[in-house]
């Protein structure tokens, strides 16, 4: 039996994740605090857990993974907005226990990742649109930069922004890897959606995943709390765990 902890756990995810835990029956939800590290059902201190979820906000999220550290317990985190010194910082910490960060933990997202490095080689442009709900605080979601970033090292050749003037300032959105652009969306009544759209000549191909209820991210919570333990140090994306 794996002993979990939720951090978060007053947040719609969070609630979302205990609901989960509870339900599986090769994991035990042994405690929760809130969004914010204060107290909710015992402190972390007192809570013997094995992995510790985080799903919070960014400030609160770096303690919350540097104390799973220091007390050499696992984290699967899906906050996001964690910069290059905080993934590095990270991985000199985690020595005893080991720690899984996803921007998404959706399975079809991850496969929409895939697909579209895949087919990045055979289009010379692309562009990304995220769609999320309208309290995600940071732009553009983690999981658009990750697929920029695939994207960018399947495929170095990409045609230039054929954009002169921007009448509004931000109508192309922002600059990703290889010049690949992407578009924040924050709208009420949505959760997480993405679209790559990828075009060469007399074609276009476009990808995309939706996620309409949190209840998707769990399966892929719960794998990660089940296989966070055999792979050492810092992971970055659930893609990992799942080969992909």
């Amino acid at each position: 039996m794996i002993r979990v902890g939720v951090f978060g756990a007053a947040g719609k995810v969070g609630q979302a994740v205990c609901a989960a835990v509870h339900a599986d029956p090769e994991l035990e939800l042994v405690g929760s605090v809130d969004p914010h590290g204060e107290q909710c059902a015992s402190a972390p201190d007192g809570i013997d857990a094995d992995v510790w979820v985080d799903f919070t906000v960014l400030e609160a999220a770096r303690k919350n993974v540097e104390w799973c550290a220091v007390n050499g317990v696992h984290a699967v985190v899906g906050t996001t907005g964690f910069n290059d010194a905080d993934i590095a910082r990270f991985r000199e910490m985690f020595s005893s226990s080991n720690c899984l960060i996803a921007p998404n933990f959706a399975i079809g997202a991850l496969l929409m990742m895939k697909f579209a490095e895949l087919a990045a080689p055979w289009f010379e442009s692309a562009e990304i649109i995220e769609l999320h709900h309208d309290t995600k605080a940071d732009a553009p979601s983690g999981t658009a930069i990750q697929t920029a970033k695939r994207m960018a090292a399947a495929s170095s050749e990409w045609s230039e922004d054929p954009t002169k003037t921007e009448v509004v300032h931000g109508a192309r959105g922002g600059v990703g890897p290889a010049g690949i652009h992407m578009h924040s969306v924050r709208m009420r009544g949505m959760i997480a959606h993405q679209e790559v759209l990828l075009g060469t000549t007399g074609q276009s191909l476009t990808i995309r995943h939706d996620s309409y209820d949190r209840s998707s991210f769990m399966p892929g919570v719960i794998l990660g709390c089940k296989r966070i333990a055999d792979h050492p140090g810092v992971t970055l994306g659930l893609d990992v765990l799942l080969g992909l």
